[in-house]
């Protein structure tokens, strides 16, 4: 035979050799049924891929009461004419309003009655101390701006509820349509 013939086919069956053990895991365990037949496997995976699908669902990731409060302080800075002191000192009181009433609402042991209460004092706290950075006439545009922020905030939520009852409402309409279908 000659020699490239020869070389030719040493090349041909090593790469068939190395193909077929990668499908099987070239036997570390993670190839096709679990590492091999009748160990067990069964499944095809080995025990890292198992690990991550038995994490418990995270619940979600809570936005830090700092990134709020500079959010708000953001949205109101041009429209009452905040300065950088106030807009610092603000943004404190608010971060600090905002984890006072995390706090709250994670109270299991207040009732409704009790929580919507504290909330009303802790708003009322909250305007006093902000309104103690303002002078008069920032504080009129200071009661205007969160009058429309209120009113912002309650279209959005009524807008989002009407989406959310909409896509309910889709969902359905195909699965009846998919159920007819069949």
């Amino acid at each position: 035979m000659k020699p490239t013939h020869t070389l030719f086919i040493l090349v041909f069956t090593l790469l068939c050799f190395n193909s077929v053990s990668a499908q099987y895991g070239n036997g570390y365990n993670n190839g096709y049924g679990g590492g091999g037949y009748g160990r067990g496997g069964g499944m095809g995976m080995d025990r890292s891929m198992m690990a991550g699908q038995q994490s418990t669902p995270s619940k979600p990731k809570e936005i830090p009461a700092e990134e709020t409060a500079a959010k708000i302080v953001e949205q109101m800075r041009p429209e009452v004419k905040l300065d950088d002191l106030q807009a610092i000192a603000i943004t404190n009181v608010i971060a600090d309003s905002v984890r006072e009433q995390g706090i709250l609402l994670k109270n299991e042991e207040s009732s409704q009655d009790q929580k919507i209460e504290q909330m009303t004092a802790l708003r009322e706290s909250t305007t006093k101390k902000i309104t103690a950075f303002l002078n008069p006439d920032q504080i009129e545009k200071y009661t205007n701006f969160m009058a429309n922020f209120k009113e912002v905030k309650k279209t959005k939520n009524k807008k989002k509820k009407d989406s959310d009852i909409k896509e309910v409402k889709k969902i359905k309409e195909e699965t009846e349509a998919t159920k007819v279908h069949e």
